[in-house]
């Protein structure tokens, strides 16, 4: 059984990563993030959405990406293919949908979308289908070449990727190497209701990213909403490539608040409580550990994916500035059958937001403290082994 005891197993089991202090520059650099854009942000598969976000044919879903100064059309076409394209009309330019919030939902029954501007109209594969007054342009002007802008799009497991660059160097498949394959199987489809924030954070992306994938907190910043509840020793760290991924385990003589213990009780939508295996792909909790409670998956450069018996949750950081950072965090759960579940569900969820509003509350200020140039480097511990790969991996793609 993994304690934290073994003061230094990771380091044992990760030589390479090394036990060197973190330099701060990556986290307060705008030189750096600009650089970062370009040879992580725009040449990375990137999670845009989820299938069942656009189910039917016409059904379409328009992200922001603010890093690339664009948003991107993720439209279900009469081929039932899901395929992304930039949101600028190649008439004047103009965004042939407009984005309402960082995510924007429609749909058309013909599987079309209409520039507001002059009424140029694209089809589901970003085809140019119609042109009003097409009669008044010159000649030169072809229908055929004034289609979308195309942006390479791609889906695992239901989760939509895109790839920014104008010719990706590895297919999603191939990006995703192990991690994919350690984390297919799990019935994501199943857990339909969704629980979904978002917030912009004054604090850089991978400061944000960071504050949720180490469990070395959860004894201070979750001592209200999680009192002895987590193990701060991590189980099953493997590393995939880029991607990293780890257990979150419970510690089983806690004892729930009364009312926690009632919903526990009712329903499984709290990570707080015991849980089973049944859903987990093999390679996750492999010795079916009693005190599992969730996977911590770290996807690069941007994603975390947690599974667990009847949950699954996302947290992803979006850069907008080397300060500034947007935060989506969805929470996943099947739907109450009767109101004493959803009562159960809604406790659940209050108390999974509270958490998360408790570590979104660090976040800030340690950009901040950082940016005083008080500090040229940060101090890992041991269970802190998903953050250090971090680092090791963005620095690879920064050299390149």
């Amino acid at each position: 059984m993994d304690t934290t005891d073994n003061t230094l197993r990771w380091a044992a089991k990760y030589p390479e990563l090394g036990t060197e202090p973190i330099p701060v520059e990556p986290c307060v650099s705008p030189a750096f993030f600009e650089r970062e854009k370009e040879r992580v942000f725009m040449n990375t598969w990137l999670k845009v959405g989820r299938v069942e976000e656009i189910p039917n044919i016409g059904d379409y879903k328009v992200k922001k990406i603010h890093f690339a100064k664009t948003s991107v059309i993720l439209i279900h076409g009469k081929d039932g293919k899901v395929r992304g394209f930039h949101n600028t009309c190649s008439h004047r330019g103009n965004k042939v949908i407009v984005e309402h919030g960082e995510e924007t939902y429609g749909r058309n029954k013909a599987a079309v979308v209409t520039c507001r501007f002059h009424g140029w109209v694209y089809d589901g594969q970003g085809k140019l289908v119609q042109v009003p007054e097409e009669e008044r342009f010159p000649p030169c002007f072809e229908k055929s070449s004034g289609g979308l802008t195309p942006v390479h799009t791609d889906v695992w497991e239901g989760f939509i990727f895109i790839n920014l660059a104008a010719q990706p160097e590895r297919t999603l498949q191939d990006y995703l190497g192990g991690i994919g394959q350690h984390l297919s199987g799990y019935p994501y489809q199943e857990m339909s209701q969704c629980f979904s924030y978002n917030t912009m954070l004054d604090c850089n992306w991978k400061i944000a990213l960071d504050a949720f994938s180490e469990a070395y907190h959860v004894s201070t910043i979750h001592a209200g909403s999680f009192p002895n509840v987590f193990s701060t020793g991590l189980s099953d760290v493997a590393l995939f490539g880029d991607h990293r991924t780890t257990g979150i385990c419970l510690t089983l003589n806690a004892t729930p608040t009364p009312v926690a213990g009632v919903a526990n009780g009712i329903s499984g939508a709290s990570l707080v409580s015991q849980r089973s295996s049944s859903m987990l792909p093999t390679g996750v909790n492999p010795g079916r550990r009693d005190d599992f409670s969730f996977e911590l998956s770290v996807v690069f450069p941007n994603i975390l994916i947690h599974i667990s018996e009847g949950i699954w949750f996302t947290h992803q950081f979006w850069p907008v500035a080397h300060n500034k950072t947007m935060w989506e965090g969805k929470y996943y759960v099947k739907p109450p059958k009767t109101n004493s579940e959803r009562w159960a569900i809604e406790f659940a969820q209050v108390l999974q937001r509270n958490a998360w509003l408790e570590d979104t509350a660090t976040m800030e200020d340690t950009h901040a403290a950082l940016e005083s140039g008080a500090k040229q480097h940060m101090f890992l511990q041991d269970e802190e082994i998903l953050l250090r790969h971090g680092y090791k991996v963005l620095e690879k793609y920064m050299e390149q």
